[in-house]
């Protein structure tokens, strides 16, 4: 008996880990290590100082941040013929690599590098995270193909609150003194996740759960309940000086939350464990139940062999919306001009406000504290965009068949309004705004990747959602650098600050004031081209978008899994 129950558990045990409800959770923890994006506005102001640059020259090292985070096209291309685990360890060591140079660099323990080569230093670093981000995104939406806007705005969201998280795992660790510390630990902890837990990121082809809905929601619950608590840790953290007992205490309960989803995981699991015991027959092993083709790209294609065209053969004789497109097909379309147009102007002026909103907070005289608690808020509220406007998205367009490009042009313009908060200052205005665009530019991410999967289907898919995100960073250059940066400068130049160890400096209102009216601007031009978007696909939206993956029906080897509710009802009876 001891012996049986024993391989039971290993069996149970094993099938937990093989499960996509694990898969699930191995890809939010990876994605955390994705949110270093947002925390430049913090670590920009240490190699500010460390080496006198001017805004115009750390606004350009902000482009750089926002480029290397956004060109995923050669991850994309890659993850048409090579497995998942190819991307994961060229994604950890090019992670480790770029941050620990930055980390010796201000550090000075190495020379001080020239202003070209540190712009290479970011865009290398943060460009790591397109390896992760393209494996386990493709495959989640594979995994989950009809739940595609709730699993990307899950999956997005913590890159959102990945920010804060490892801020709290920073002072938990090091303490707040030094704040090249957290470029270090950017350097090793995600590089660390992802070579513990990328061998869960695979496609797993099951039968569908009857009840997936519903634990998406727990999941979405789950997640809320993390943001909430980080909210008022921060909150807290702002109001009281902690001590490092404390930075401890808030970050070990935060990992506590971090892992409820196994749970949800295994009781899930535990389910389908006892129905496979249930039906006649042999036990099933794990490997049967839970199917993995090879690569990203098979999974996505037909069993039965077809002919492809050359790549420039028909790319003008567009399938219809929703089938699958080729790449340059899609790159050629109307559709996609309109969503690059919008994320050009619209994602570009977001990325040019939060990559400023340190400096902001310093013109404006807010300390030193404050300012990184404007840094963790648009990271929590990055969180609250994503995850409300995957849910939201979905159930309009499933229950109302509004075209989710119409809720993506109101992400714009909750955004716009934030960005007037700056524009026009008053006491308190940089944290409200803090709070708006973080949740504007968090509802703006997971939607531009929905869009893109249900207009030209997913056989390209790693492929065309990297196309897609790329305009995002080329308008955060123009925007940032050439408007920002350089307003911002014109106005120190006029006050003649040039303070020995912080470069040029600006302080008042007027400092982004012109700046950020521009930006504010260009993000209500970005809503107007999707509200030609949605009116263009209105009626691709009133059909059943999802129709083909409602049809197919996955079966493993077995019919063991889920025949009704009511099973489910018996057993935990």
């Amino acid at each position: 008996m001891g012996n049986k129950g024993g391989s039971e558990a290993w069996a149970f045990i094993k099938q937990v880990v093989a499960g996509r409800w694990f898969s699930v959770f191995a890809g939010l923890i990876m994605m955390i290590g994705n949110g270093t994006t947002y925390v430049f506005p913090t670590y920009s102001k240490v190699i500010k100082t460390q080496f006198d640059y001017s805004q115009t020259q750390i606004n350009t090292l902000g482009f750089a941040k926002d480029l290397g985070s956004n060109i995923g096209i050669i991850a994309g291309l890659l993850a048409e013929v090579t497995p998942t685990w190819v991307l994961f360890i060229i994604g950890a060591f090019q992670n480790f690599t770029g941050f620990f140079l930055i980390w010796v660099s201000i550090t000075a323990r190495i020379a001080k590098p020239k202003f070209w080569q540190m712009f290479i230093l970011v865009c290398f670093s943060t460009n790591s995270s397109n390896w992760a981000n393209t494996a386990i995104m493709v495959t989640s939406v594979r995994n989950f193909p009809d739940r595609r806007g709730i699993i990307l705005g899950l999956l997005k969201g913590y890159v959102g609150i990945g920010g804060a998280i490892i801020s709290q795992l920073y002072l938990a660790i090091y303490g707040h003194n030094d704040p090249s510390n957290l470029v270090f630990l950017f350097a090793w902890l995600p590089s660390l996740l992802i070579l513990i837990l990328f061998p869960s990121i695979r496609p797993i082809r099951i039968r569908k759960h009857p009840d997936e809905l519903k634990v998406f929601y727990q999941l979405l619950y789950v997640s809320i309940l993390l943001a909430i608590f980080i909210l008022f840790l921060t909150i807290a953290q702002k109001q009281v000086v902690f001590s490092q007992a404390g930075y401890v205490g808030g970050a070990s309960f935060v990992v506590c939350l971090l892992c409820v989803p196994i749970l949800i995981a295994c009781r899930e699991e535990l389910l389908l464990y006892k129905l496979n015991k249930q039906t006649a027959g042999p036990s099933i092993p794990v490997s049967m139940l839970h199917q993995n083709p090879p690569t990203l790209a098979t999974s996505a294609s037909s069993e039965v062999p077809e002919v492809s065209p050359s790549c420039c053969q028909n790319i003008w004789n567009k399938p219809e919306r929703g089938e699958d497109f080729t790449i340059l097909q899609a790159v050629f379309s109307k559709d996609m001009a309109l969503i690059c147009l919008a994320t050009f102007s619209g994602c570009g002026s977001s990325l040019a406000a939060i990559d400023n909103l340190g400096q902001v907070g310093e013109s404006l005289g807010y300390p030193q504290r404050a300012i990184g608690i404007l840094v963790s808020w648009v990271s929590i509220f990055n969180f609250f965009g994503r995850v409300f406007s995957g849910f939201i998205s979905e159930t309009l367009m499933t229950k109302y068949k509004l075209p989710r490009p119409l809720t993506f042009a109101f992400a714009f313009l909750i955004t716009c309004i934030g960005q007037l908060f700056i524009a026009y200052p008053f006491p308190g205005s940089v944290y409200l705004a803090a709070i708006i665009i973080g949740f504007g530019f968090g509802a703006q991410n997971p939607m531009l990747f929905a869009v893109i999967s249900e207009m030209f289907g997913l056989k390209r898919y790693s492929t065309l959602f990297n196309c897609g995100q790329l305009a995002a960073p080329l308008g955060s250059y123009i925007l940032n650098v050439d408007v920002v940066g350089k307003l911002y400068d014109m106005e120190a130049l006029r006050e003649h600050k040039q303070i020995a160890g912080r470069g040029l400096t600006c302080t008042g209102a007027h400092c982004f004031g012109g700046s950020f009216t521009i930006l504010a601007a260009a993000t209500l031009f970005g809503a107007l081209v999707m509200f030609v978007l949605a009116y263009r696909t209105r009626e691709f939206y009133k059909r059943d978008v999802y129709k083909n993956f409602n049809e197919e029906i996955w079966i493993p080897q077995t019919q063991m899994e889920f025949y009704h509710l009511d099973n489910k009802k018996s057993i935990e009876d």
